[in-house]
């Protein structure tokens, strides 16, 4: 999962040779028209809501750590992030919903990043971006419909790059620890992961179900694909990650 040789001035030039590469791509094709079931309507209009943050949190947090190229850096994932929630509000909308306002699981999210710092505020969206990996690969995956099929595989592929991207911070934060509480806190962010992927498969487990996935299976392949990642946090030398390459899902 991780390489030699990437740092953030890597990773900003990559995040804007993506953005080149989605103007030039250009959206799907929104007028096709798209039915889905009621289960994965709502599923989806929940995942909108997490991606629809305007990151001022983070930015801000990402400026005080005093690492300009870092903060460039962030600025551009939390760009992508936006371009997500722009997505799925078009998918919705031509599907004939809607988006929320508002959903508790989506205010307790945002309420736990913002309670400490930046690295804290990190580990918190890992768990978020563990989560939302397994389950864009299920709507990728299992969706009857080409047009939800196609958005859930262009945010799939930028969360699949934005994984090492966070790995690399986290590692430099947790660096200086000694070793086994670095390997404490790469197990207590699985066992937050663990919990959080169950609540996500109760909440969403009927629109698991039309996508071909039981909960069982979504909550032990998140599970599964945290070993590589929490590997990655905690590292004892520095490693700097190439983006692009596939997280394993089990």
């Amino acid at each position: 999962m991780l390489k030699h040789g990437w740092g953030y001035e890597e990773w900003v030039a990559e995040f804007e040779a993506e953005r080149e590469r989605r103007a030039e791509r250009g959206d799907p094709d929104w007028s096709r028209v798209t039915t889905l079931p009621a289960e994965l309507t709502g599923s989806l209009q929940r995942f909108q809501l997490g991606e629809g943050g305007d990151g001022a949190e983070l930015v801000a947090k990402a400026e005080r750590a005093g690492d300009p190229v870092y903060a460039r850096a962030v600025r551009l994932f939390v760009a992508e992030e936006q371009n997500h929630a722009r997505m799925l509000a078009r998918l919705l909308e031509a599907e004939g919903g809607g988006t929320l306002a508002g959903h508790w699981s989506d205010a307790a999210f945002v309420g736990l990043r913002r309670l400490l710092g930046l690295k804290v505020e990190l580990l918190v969206l890992m768990v978020a971006e563990a989560v939302a990996l397994r389950y864009y690969e299920a709507v990728r995956d299992g969706a009857a419909d080409p047009l939800t099929s196609e958005v859930a595989g262009r945010i799939h592929a930028d969360e699949v790059r934005h994984v090492p991207f966070h790995c690399l911070r986290l590692r430099e934060a947790l660096a200086p620890l000694p070793t086994p509480a670095r390997r404490a806190a790469a197990l207590a962010w699985r066992a937050l992961l663990a919990g959080a992927a169950a609540l996500v498969a109760v909440d969403h487990g009927p629109a698991l179900r039309t996508l071909g996935v039981s909960r069982r299976a979504f909550v032990a392949d998140t599970v599964r694909s945290s070993s590589p990642m929490a590997a990655a946090m905690s590292a004892a030398r520095p490693t700097a990650p190439r983006p692009g390459r596939r997280v394993p899902l089990g």
